[in-house]
């Protein structure tokens, strides 16, 4: 009995955390700036390389994870002071434009390093709980992402940094006629969404073979993720990620991982439908209610 709990609640965070981890990124860039980032995957791709890289060097992984997520950040605001910042309100065209961004960047990869490179092995080791075998990286991703999230939520709602960047993003013309350098701020932001990519790759990388398409295997759970959370990346994005971990946890720990993946889409189209938009537009609903009708 315990044994099967806590295998059902090991599944659930490993979903969740990942699923968190890969989609808080893409959500911040989506939620925050209105841009369809379909180079996420190889933003997540890049952060995997770099840090990798400087692991195999010697270099302690939880400094090379840091190194590669800043790196990453520092290639997004490049990015999008050369490309994004004139597509911004051409959503097409910024699909467009991130889609290749993707291509050249996988296979440049593919040309520079080959169609792998050397991994590094997973952390702290594992343990038991009856006849199965747990990973404790997974369980330290797991509390990664809560403080994430957490740290998020501190530096969009509690400092100048987050009042600026969502005045901006509220209304760009009167944010600007009050001061605010606008378009640093978007620069900013895209970079903080590029380097939570980069961070969530290199997080990865212990648990996964290193390719130039590394980023693929996540990139559709991250955007699922997206859309179920809606606009509100603080709000929406741990909710899908609760949400959907529990489906993935449940039909996987049962019926295996094909079938948890179609349960997963299958939610997706099902929340999609009753929820236009998605679970953080539920929220605001609510807690734009009078307090009588709560």
């Amino acid at each position: 009995m315990f044994d099967g709990l806590f295998n059902w609640f090991y599944q659930f965070q490993v979903s969740f955390s990942f699923l968190l981890l890969s989609a808080i990124g893409l959500a911040v860039i989506f939620g925050m700036m209105g841009v369809i980032n379909l180079a996420h995957g190889e933003f997540m791709m890049l952060g995997a390389y770099a840090t990798t890289f400087l692991a195999v060097k010697g270099v302690p992984l939880a400094l090379a994870i840091l190194i590669g997520a800043l790196a990453v950040g520092v290639f997004g605001a490049v990015i999008e002071m050369l490309v994004i910042r004139r597509l911004y309100g051409r959503l097409l065209d910024s699909v467009a434009a991130t889609w290749a961004i993707g291509l050249i960047l996988s296979q440049g990869m593919l040309i520079l390093t080959g169609p792998s490179i050397q991994g590094v092995s997973s952390p702290f080791g594992s343990f038991s709980v009856g006849a199965i075998s747990y990973s404790w990286y997974r369980i330290v991703l797991g509390v990664v992402s809560l403080l994430l999230i957490a740290g998020l939520y501190i530096l969009f709602m509690k400092t100048e940094f987050g009042l600026r960047a969502r005045a901006t993003i509220q209304n760009q013309p009167i944010a600007r006629s009050l001061g605010v350098d606008t378009a640093r701020m978007y620069t900013l932001t895209f970079a903080l969404g590029s380097a939570l990519a980069g961070l969530a790759g290199g997080l990865f990388a212990p648990t996964a073979t290193i390719v130039p398409f590394f980023g693929t295997n996540y990139t559709v759970e991250a955007f699922v993720t997206v859309i179920v959370g809606g606009a509100n990346a603080l709000v929406g994005t741990p909710l899908a990620a609760a949400s959907l971990g529990v489906i993935n946890a449940a039909l996987g720990t049962k019926y295996g991982l094909y079938i948890a993946r179609v349960g997963l889409l299958l939610t997706t189209i099902v929340i999609i439908r009753v929820l236009p938009t998605g679970i953080s537009g539920l929220v605001e609903r609510w807690r734009m209610r009078p307090a009588r009708q709560r």
